[in-house]
């Protein structure tokens, strides 16, 4: 129904499509400028950076497009239209994850593999099936871990009930320090967003791997390629989650 709601206004649904592109492109644009004052940035060049960056934004925009509505959640939970997808035969994060869908979320997905795929052809790698699988499970995998996140945040908004920016700073804000290497961060933040939220596994830990560069951590090697079972229980956690923040639920004015 939002779809051919969008469709209805053509025009207007590519205005905001070229918006949103453009937006996100500024993220770009921004490291493009730093190094044209640097030739490395800890370490990586631009064409490894912009690798991190399309991998990033890609796997971001396909969790945003799909399950980004979960950050409305607290809104229904004060006003209590959350009643109405409950009396509904239908999964209630299902009915979330289709209200008010954003087509015009592509966008970012669209910038996202156009910068992933420049730097894949600037990249002087010695390519193989094992990377190129690798390449792929990170943009799919990454989806999924950053869908948890927007779904976890969501569900916890059922106790908190206004908890949208504490859930961004994990969703946009993740997104946003994966586009960097990890070198230039902190050792005790790498060691958060690898053991705590594993964001690390969007990209960092995997293109490490691709890109043939040492771990910061030096964790084993085999923790490369954990992303796909790290989703997976990201997965189950967050289905718990959610249905303990549905159980939790009282209706409006309790």
């Amino acid at each position: 129904m939002w779809v051919r709601s969008t469709m209805a206004y053509r025009t207007s649904f590519v205005i905001m499509l070229v918006v949103s592109f453009a937006t996100t492109f500024l993220d770009f644009a921004a490291i493009v400028i730093m190094f044209s004052h640097v030739k490395e940035l800890g370490g990586f060049s631009l064409p490894e950076v912009a690798f991190l960056y399309g991998t990033s934004n890609v796997a971001f925009g396909l969790a945003d497009l799909l399950l980004g509505q979960a950050e409305r959640i607290g809104r229904r939970v004060r006003d209590g239209t959350l009643d109405v997808l409950l009396t509904r035969p239908v999964p209630v994060l299902s009915q979330v994850a289709a209200d008010r869908f954003a087509l015009r979320r592509l966008g970012r997905i669209c910038q996202g593999g156009l910068v992933l795929g420049w730097s894949l052809v600037r990249l002087d790698l010695d390519w193989s099936v094992g990377k190129v699988l690798l390449t792929v499970s990170m943009v799919l995998c990454g989806g999924a871990i950053f869908g948890c996140v927007f779904v976890l945040g969501g569900a916890f908004q059922f106790w908190a009930q206004d908890a949208t920016e504490v859930q961004s700073a994990f969703t946009y804000g993740g997104t946003t320090m994966l586009q960097y290497p990890p070198t230039v961060f902190a050792e005790d933040l790498v060691r958060g967003v690898t053991f705590v939220v594993p964001l690390a596994f969007v990209n960092w830990l995997p293109a490490l791997r691709v890109l043939g560069r040492d771990d910061p951590l030096g964790l084993p090697g085999w923790v490369d390629f954990a992303a796909p079972a790290v989703a997976l229980l990201c997965c189950a956690v967050t289905g718990l989650a959610w249905r303990a923040g549905l159980r939790a639920y009282r209706s409006t004015g309790s």
